[in-house]
């Protein structure tokens, strides 16, 4: 009886070895040189980028002008301060490609540099902002100030660290592997960005100027911790990077060289677009869960959920749509359709007075934004020349992380301009309704998906599947924030 039973035991081992293969793509990633724990314990750095995002864009956002009373164009002024670091990323992945230490490392200076400024940005953050309230007996420009040089320092360190980050993981992986990193490396980011969420939710419960300190200093001390153990011993030593008289190119001669391979230009047309197109709604879709289909807190609350459920979900059929030979571009082109079926969800949410319409679009908006992320970036990497990969990196996440908070800007702007002449008769009777503001919003993103759907086409077409299976991702991105 026990011969039947082992027989069994050993082919249901067999099975289910190969299905958590299926559903843990990232599986077989590991190596003897890159073991699952290095790998794991790299992604770290995500989780911290993870948590300063949802730091300045989702809790000091309320908190500033709700606790600390300050007015809503400063706070967004202030937030919005990390963003003029977001085009230099393309400068910073150079840099590191071509970096020169006398320690004998290309990655690991620029990611200990990033980490010090969002550690001292954080570290000087919380007094800044209270200055900033009004709570003081000096003059305001000094909040003024000390508030600017705080939010320029984490988002000078947020950008250098996730792009030079990507970078190294690329670095240590083997080629064939590159998906399944990137798709790592972006669900971590989406898993930092949930636990910091309710973290600081719990934390902030009970808010006093005190409180706020405290947060926003053990932010400081946690992403210098935990940097500090996702870099420990990850980039090998190499001596022949202390070397002198070695000819390096410019960052100008890079540039062109990028520029002029593999569609680089077109396809960082395609990165802004889709990025603007799935970002704009951004601020927009609890106020208009509430405002317009009356759903109380609590459910728009969970919109965020709804977001990161469909981000996870889209992650995890990208990787394995990628470990299946699939092609970049028409992974993101797929994703640009879920988006469009998304926002037409989000739309005819309204007229139906449907919350489980509206649920099922939030939802798709995460699902098509994963999908269109891992897409763009992994053709980014499978593009890349040889020393290049964090030009490469660079240029994908300054084209996302600017066009990301101008879309995210102009959406607010344009929702507030149209629902004011929509209520002063301009647009007429019918369109004056409180939804008329978000409805110009979401159908402009519909537009701008159908045009990154034209600007994709031609890359979808020249992409060959055979250039994955046999050169792992040729040709081959919260971030949402």
């Amino acid at each position: 009886m026990s011969n039947p039973v082992a027989k069994l035991n050993a082919r249901l081992a067999v099975k289910w070895a190969k299905i958590s293969t299926d559903f843990l793509p990232i599986a077989d990633v590991v190596s003897a040189d890159l073991p699952l724990s290095k790998l794991l314990r790299l992604s770290l750095f995500q989780v911290t980028v993870g948590m300063a995002a949802v730091l300045l864009i989702g809790t000091l956002n309320r908190v500033m002008i709700v606790e600390l009373g300050m007015s809503a164009w400063l706070v967004a002024v202030m937030v919005s301060m990390p963003l003029v670091f977001a085009p230099l990323r393309t400068i910073i992945g150079h840099k590191s490609d071509q970096h020169r230490s006398a320690l004998g490392w290309k990655r690991v200076p620029y990611l200990w540099f990033g980490t010090l400024a969002q550690f001292g940005g954080l570290s000087i953050m919380p007094f800044a902002l209270i200055l900033l309230s009004g709570d003081t007996q000096g003059p305001p420009i000094v909040g003024q100030l000390g508030a600017a040089l705080a939010f320029l320092l984490v988002g000078a360190g947020l950008h250098t660290v996730q792009t030079v980050g990507l970078a190294l993981a690329t670095d240590l992986a083997p080629k064939e592997s590159h998906s399944k990193v990137v798709v790592l490396m972006c669900v971590m980011l989406l898993v930092g960005m949930i636990i910091c969420s309710v973290i600081f939710g719990l934390l902030l419960a009970n808010f006093s100027e005190i409180r706020l300190i405290g947060v926003i200093q053990g932010t400081a001390v946690v992403t210098i911790v935990v940097n500090t153990i996702a870099l420990w011993k990850q980039e090998a030593r190499d001596p022949s990077r202390t070397k002198g008289g070695t000819e390096r190119p410019s960052f100008a001669a890079s540039w062109h060289a990028f520029a002029a391979s593999g569609n680089a230009i077109r396809r960082l047309v395609v990165v802004g677009l889709g990025t603007a197109a799935f970002s704009m709604e951004d601020i927009l879709l609890e106020p208009y869960g509430g405002q317009i289909l009356h759903l109380p807190v609590a459910a728009t609350t969970a919109l965020t959920a709804l977001l990161a459920v469909g981000g996870l979900i889209g992650f995890g059929i990208a990787a394995f749509a990628l470990k299946k030979g699939f092609a970049p571009y028409l992974l993101a082109a797929i994703g640009l359709i879920f988006g469009i079926m998304a926002f037409s969800a989000v739309i005819f949410a309204q007229p139906f007075e449907s919350a489980a319409l509206f649920g099922l679009g939030t939802l798709l908006i995460g699902l098509g934004g994963a999908l269109f992320s891992v897409g763009t970036l992994m053709a980014t990497i499978g593009q890349a020349r040889p020393g290049q990969i964090g030009l490469a990196l660079g240029a994908w996440g300054a084209a996302e992380a600017t066009s990301a908070g101008l879309a995210i800007a102009t959406g607010g702007i344009l929702r507030d301009v149209i629902a004011h002449y929509a209520s002063q008769g301009v647009f007429g009777d019918v369109m004056n309704h409180p939804a008329t503001g978000y409805a110009a919003v979401y159908h402009l993103e519909l537009l701008m998906l159908f045009a990154t759907i034209i600007a994709l086409g031609p890359l979808v077409q020249r992409s060959r599947p055979t250039a994955i299976t046999t050169a792992a991702v040729q040709p081959l991105s919260f971030v949402r924030t």
